[in-house]
């Protein structure tokens, strides 16, 4: 029934490897749609083989930034969506010796578009919800480890993530105070 459509993520003529911005086939009507969020047969048959064992969900309101984060010993991969409302996604690659390392990629994830992100292990992840609120939801390739997650400042200029923002953000104390890029990553 499902069917998917894959998209690569290239930035600056560069494919960034392992990263996808997925569009389900969505069936409308009068009544409103059906959407398959997730089916392995059909992320199999695009290439697709993680194995997910955990969902999370978070709702945040407008303004609201979660990242960069990532996790140090734990990697996990990340299959996320907007159940309500919008957010700005955002992946930067961690992986030493990828020919991306350092780059970022962003993707606008809402509930009109349906639009899902992969996020492959060794990348760090973040947030902006540009509507009222949203509610956010992701499948991970590892279970969450307390104490192995790492981050990574969200407005570091080496890193230059370009934020579609009209407000300031509202950002958690932890994200406040993360490391920047070169302080915690050698080229």
């Amino acid at each position: 029934m499902g069917q998917i459509k894959v998209n690569e993520c290239i930035k600056n003529g560069k494919k960034i490897e392992g990263l996808y911005v997925i569009e389900p086939t969505v069936h409308r009507d009068a009544r409103g749609y059906f959407v398959e969020t997730y089916n392995k047969n059909d992320f199999e048959a695009a290439g697709l083989k993680m194995n997910f064992v955990q969902d999370n969900q978070s709702k945040s309101t407008k303004g609201v930034l979660r990242g960069l984060h990532y996790q140090k010993q734990f990697p996990q991969g990340k299959l996320v969506r907007v159940l309500s409302g919008s957010v700005y996604d955002v992946a930067v690659d961690l992986r030493s010796g990828s020919e991306t390392f350092g780059m970022w990629y962003g993707v606008e994830l809402t509930d009109e578009n349906m639009k899902q992100f992969y996020i492959p292990e060794g990348f760090a992840h973040g947030f902006m919800v540009l509507s009222d609120e949203a509610v956010f939801a992701y499948k991970c390739t590892d279970f969450y480890h307390p104490g192995d997650e790492g981050g990574l400042m969200w407005n570091d200029p080496e890193i230059g993530v370009e934020w579609p923002m009209d407000i300031e953000p509202l950002l958690s104390e932890k994200d406040k105070v993360q490391p920047n890029f070169k302080d915690t990553f050698r080229f």
